[in-house]
């Protein structure tokens, strides 16, 4: 029984070692252990480990109460010395098993880490993907954001040439417009200096006529 403890503790010792250091066995004993995990592994494993320390409890009353009756008779009789010896193998195998149980509680917990471990890598392997991904599509957006921003820049300096020409166009047709002006008021004197002057031909022209009239009148007296 003891070579058999023995070799359950070696057995348990070389796999927290298989666990603790990077090798391609480890691979397959978190495998072996997923799949055990799965199944009613941990509750049997859970109940024998409770059935054990209860055997041990009751062990241990019973040395004790053995040994406060050789206190109290003052001798002991074979039939003690066997029980004695009996409950002493006992509790030495199960302190053993016990052992063996704290040793199957750090390979649980070394899994469960590693495992945990696991899952933590593959969450920052697909945030480092995902990372990767938003750095590339910031990029692209940063490239879109030159090209908008010279195309804006494009823009502005379009918009300030058609200003410019705008300014331009409206100072010409400003100057167009004084000219025009200018031409109306220089007709209009034209046209007022016309009709003066057409006056004082038409006064003229009456004058003439009446100066005619006279002579021809003298020149009717003096025939007659």
């Amino acid at each position: 029984m003891q070579h058999l403890l023995f070799a359950v503790v070696l057995a348990e010792v070389a796999v927290i070692l298989a666990l603790s250091f990077k090798t391609p066995i480890r691979k397959l004993l978190i495998m072996s252990l997923d799949r055990a995990k799965r199944g009613r592994g941990p509750v049997v494993v859970q109940t024998v480990s409770a059935t054990v320390c209860v055997v041990l409890v009751a062990s241990v009353y019973s040395m004790m109460k053995i040994q406060k009756r050789w206190v109290e008779e003052g001798a002991t009789n074979p039939t003690d010395e066997v029980i004695m010896s009996k409950h002493l193998l006992e509790s030495t195998l199960m302190g053993k098993s016990s052992f063996a149980s704290v040793a199957a509680e750090m390979i649980d917990r070394l899994h469960h880490y590693m495992r945990e471990l696991r899952m933590r890598r593959k969450t920052m392997e697909v945030i480092k993907k995902e990372g990767s991904v938003l750095e590339g599509e910031k990029a692209r957006a940063s490239d879109e954001v030159k090209s908008l921003k010279q195309e804006i820049t494009a823009l502005q300096e379009r918009q300030k040439q058609l200003a410019a020409e705008m300014e331009a166009m409206s100072k010409e047709i400003r100057t167009e417009e004084t000219s025009g002006i200018a031409l109306q008021k220089q007709s209009e004197g034209f046209l007022i200096e016309f009709n003066r002057l057409s006056e004082e031909n038409q006064d003229l022209r009456n004058q003439l006529h009446t100066v005619d009239s006279r002579i021809s009148r003298s020149s009717i007296k003096k025939n007659t």
